[in-house]
């Protein structure tokens, strides 16, 4: 997976791999996701990333019991 954030613009762009992109779909003003023939997810961009709250992303790390 590639990642990529644009501060100047705030979109943050990730590629999960490099299959080739045959339709995209914007699921509301500021995500944009791009599919494979077979249906898997290539690329999302997100739009006012930081202003949306997406990035810098949120994780939790667990630690196995």
């Amino acid at each position: 997976m590639k990642t990529i954030y644009y501060p100047d613009d705030d979109i943050l762009y990730m590629r999960f791999n490099d299959k080739p992109i045959v339709r995209e779909v914007s699921h509301n003003w500021y995500i944009n996701m791009a599919y494979a023939a077979d249906g898997d997810l290539v690329e999302m961009t997100i739009l006012d990333a930081k202003k949306e709250g997406i990035y810098p992303a949120m994780t939790e790390d667990k630690q196995a019991a």
